[in-house]
């Protein structure tokens, strides 16, 4: 029980349970035969295919789940939880819902992990029982209700009510053995859901500029940690593709290239050329009517106007996957344009359930609790943001059948998707104890002046020319600390991109979502400190270790399944427990969408590995000549489990380490 997730082992009983039964009944059928009973043989054969094709199916569904769950890291944390969980049942069989509450020891002196609800259930008692019961009564008799199991050495009771856990060496030591075997494997999660990630979700005709950096990094990150979790992982791109701005944009188009339909048009610079007819519209009443015509006629999927706009639309397309390529980004395109003919079916939805009231000929939605309502059709007839929004839910929710959507947008959004998700609940499409639909808000980019990130000449910050000056700044870093004089071309190149793109996610990725961060290109590319320079360095610095000592990879994997490691100093049982705490990091993060816990870990492990290295000797060398005399191989397995989970968090976080910086 303790060494998988709960759920799978559950699952596991009943599919032990159901081949016995199932062997058991073909076995039964088989004497029917032998004893001549034959009024429907041929039934009899086809039951009897029937339930060997089960059986088959269940022994082999049984033993994958079985080898992926041995493979798969332990969450410490749940383990811990399930047996207090069943130490608080038996000590208390009458208490409903306990509260449970294990925590990481912040300090060594308290054991590895303490357990703190002896607190929480003394209030439970008095409240209910009128019982006044001291917590360290309770915590000492939760203590006595342990079940036996693998990972605790043992417990203490200490101050009003604490009950210090002290776990197991040679437990630990084995789950980094398994580690070093089996690489790093999410814990295994039951039944695999499908999750939508929404995010990035740029303007056609317009730049992607530092606003759009926060929800294209963060989104990434979270597909990234949500498929090593073993989900089924949509990610989309809301493109703003559809709508009233493409009307003056055909209509300038038709006039700066009017042999569009025949000659491609070579549209260098897209947002001068939005800028040019936007000009245009706000001052040119002849070309304002003539943009509303070509809306209609667009909307009304009229051909020529359909390839001007997809012939738009490519143009951007182009510049943004720059962008992507840069940043290392999957995404799937479905702008508002893939959601426009369903538009029409949402609002007919709604007056057919008599949610739609009629306000100035607009059609409008009240959802309770919300003071504004949603304008799912404007009084000329055309559609809005909040249809768009509608209809992409219902999609995803309908059609895609996604157990999990996230929305990755900027705070200022929030009302207006708490609005639309509580609209969809009300029309019946889902329902929250099911379905998790969830508004993943982050707040703005600040420059060093503590205001909005801009230029000098107060334009929005091309993200294009963010990306190019941080390729700049990284080279000038390295070059200051005399790495091109070490690194052969193609490896200096490496580590610019690595420096570059790593430091800019991983400023926007440390920081908690929810809150304004300001840009600084000095802070994130320094070297010390919570920073993917640092980091990165430190990864390069341990992977070099075993390199050095002349230990290859083959050595290493020998030497994982032969070796014990020993964890007798305390700076090798500090290390050994921080890299188990993986998992637990992991499930909070996929509980509460912020990564920057992930960032905090990274950080702690670099910290704790180096006062590691610096108080334990990995690889011992003569003083005088320099030769290696001895390389103690259980802390070289214990610096190659820390490089591979800083590996896995980085490729959670979408940062590219190299060999050699």
């Amino acid at each position: 029980l303790l060494s998988r997730n709960y759920c799978v082992t559950t699952q596991f009983v009943f599919q032990e349970n159901e081949i016995k039964l199932l062997t058991a009944e073909i076995e039964r059928l088989k004497n029917f035969g032998c004893l001549g009973v034959s009024p429907s043989l041929e039934g009899l054969r086809d039951e009897n295919a029937k339930l060997k094709y089960r059986l088959n199916f269940l022994k082999k569904s049984l033993q994958e789940e079985k080898s992926k769950s041995t493979k798969s890291m332990i969450n410490i944390n749940s383990c811990l939880q399930e047996i207090f969980g069943a130490a608080i049942q038996a000590a208390y069989p009458d208490l409903e819902n306990p509260p449970l509450v294990v925590t990481p020891s912040q300090q060594p002196k308290f054991g590895d992990y303490q357990c703190n609800s002896a607190m929480g259930i003394s209030q439970i008692l008095l409240k209910t029982r009128e019982q006044k019961v001291i917590p360290r009564e309770i915590a000492e008799k939760i203590a006595k209700n342990i079940p036996a199991n693998e990972c605790i050495e043992k417990v203490e009771i200490a101050g009003p009510g604490f009950i210090n856990v002290h776990l197991k060496k040679d437990f630990v030591s084995k789950q980094l053995s398994s580690l070093l075997i089996n690489g790093v494997q999410p814990p295994a999660i039951g039944k695999r859901k499908k999750v939508v990630v929404d995010f990035s979700s740029p303007n056609i005709a317009k730049e992607m500029h530092v606003g759009h950096l926060r929800s294209t990094i963060i989104g990434e990150s979270m597909c990234r940690l949500f498929e090593f979790a073993g989900y089924d992982v949509l990610r989309l791109n809301h493109l703003g593709d559809w709508g009233t701005q493409f009307g003056m944009l055909i209509a300038h188009l038709q006039d700066k290239f009017p042999d569009y339909l025949t000659v491609s048009p070579p549209i260098g610079d897209l947002q001068a050329f939005y800028k040019e007819s936007k000009r245009r519209f706000d001052t040119e009443e002849e070309f304002k009517k003539r943009a509303y015509q070509c809306v209609v006629l667009l909307q009304s999927k009229n051909p020529d106007f359909i390839k001007a706009w997809k012939l738009i639309c490519d143009v951007s397309r182009r510049e943004f996957q720059k962008i992507y390529n840069c940043l290392d980004i999957t995404i799937i395109e479905r702008g508002e344009s893939f959601y426009h003919e369903m538009m029409k079916d949402i609002v007919k939805e709604f007056e057919d359930k008599g949610f739609v009231q009629v306000d100035d000929g607009r059609k409008v939605v009240f959802v309770p609790g919300f003071p504004v309502p949603l304008t799912i059709m404007k009084s000329d007839g055309g559609y809005t943001y909040d249809t768009s929004d509608l209809a992409a839910l219902k999609h995803r929710l309908c059609e895609e059948k996604g157990d999990i959507l996230i929305y990755v947008v900027d705070s200022g959004q929030s009302v207006h998707f708490q609005t639309v998700f509580a609209a969809g609940q009300m029309i019946g499409w889902y329902d929250p104890k099911v379905t998790r639909v969830a508004h993943a808000a982050f707040g703005v980019v600040l420059g060093e002046d503590k205001k909005k990130f801009k230029t000098r000449s107060g334009d929005t910050v091309r993200l294009i020319d963010l990306l190019e000056e941080g390729l700049k700044r990284a080279m000038d870093k390295l070059k200051d600390k005399e790495r091109d004089k070490v690194l052969t071309p193609e490896e200096l190149k490496a580590a610019q991109t690595s420096v570059a793109f790593g430091c800019i996610k991983y400023a926007d990725l440390s920081h908690n979502r929810l809150n304004d961060y300001v840009f600084s290109f000095d802070k994130m590319l320094d070297d010390r400190g919570n920073t993917a320079a640092y980091l990165l360095y430190a990864f390069t610095r341990i992977r070099a270790i075993a390199r050095l000592a002349n230990i290859d990879e083959q050595m290493l994997r020998k030497a994982a399944r032969e070796e014990v490691l020993v964890l007798d100093h305390e700076k090798e049982w500090k290390l050994g427990k921080c890299i188990l705490r993986f998992p637990e990091i992991l499930q909070k993060i996929l509980e509460d969408l912020l990564l920057h816990t992930l960032c905090d870990y990274l950080y702690e492990l670099a910290t704790t590995f180096t006062e590691f290295y610096d108080s334990c000797y990995c690889v011992e060398k003569d003083r005088q000549t320099g030769q290696i005399v001895k390389v103690n191989m259980w802390r070289l397995l214990l610096c190659e489990a820390t490089a591979t989970v800083m590996a896995k968090g980085f490729d959670i976080l979408g940062i590219k380490p190299v060999q050699r910086m």
